[in-house]
């Protein structure tokens, strides 16, 4: 549980947070620090939230989850696009449903509805 007191201050950057912690805890490498969950209090001046400190970056990647990973810059985040994109690919998927003679005997189908 990390309490940070900034009176005077809006926030306190997650980044400054890091090096301070860092050189509190007399931790070598400042990336293996994961800050998250901070709430400011009510008027200000204080802000309180979570830290984990991993011994290496191999220990963070195992036990990370994959969004403060990629918050944290160890991972690229997947893009699929719009909303239009996902729905089209939808619609693609439903179409090329199944293999073989069920898909023999749809297109059939489909085609004496025509």
């Amino acid at each position: 549980m990390v309490e940070v007191l900034h009176p005077g201050k809006a926030n306190v950057s997650k980044a400054a947070l890091c090096e301070n912690l860092a050189k509190s805890m007399k931790v070598s490498n400042a990336k293996t620090i994961q800050l998250f969950g901070f709430r400011t209090a009510f008027g200000g001046g204080k802000s309180t939230g979570f830290g984990l400190i991993y011994d290496d970056v191999a220990a963070l990647m195992k036990f990370e989850p994959k969004y403060r990973k990629i918050r944290g810059g160890f991972q690229e985040a997947k893009t699929f696009g719009g909303m239009k994109i996902k729905k089209e690919n939808k619609n693609k998927a439903k179409k090329s449903r199944g293999t073989g003679k069920w898909q023999e005997r749809r297109r059939a189908k489909k085609a004496a509805a025509e």
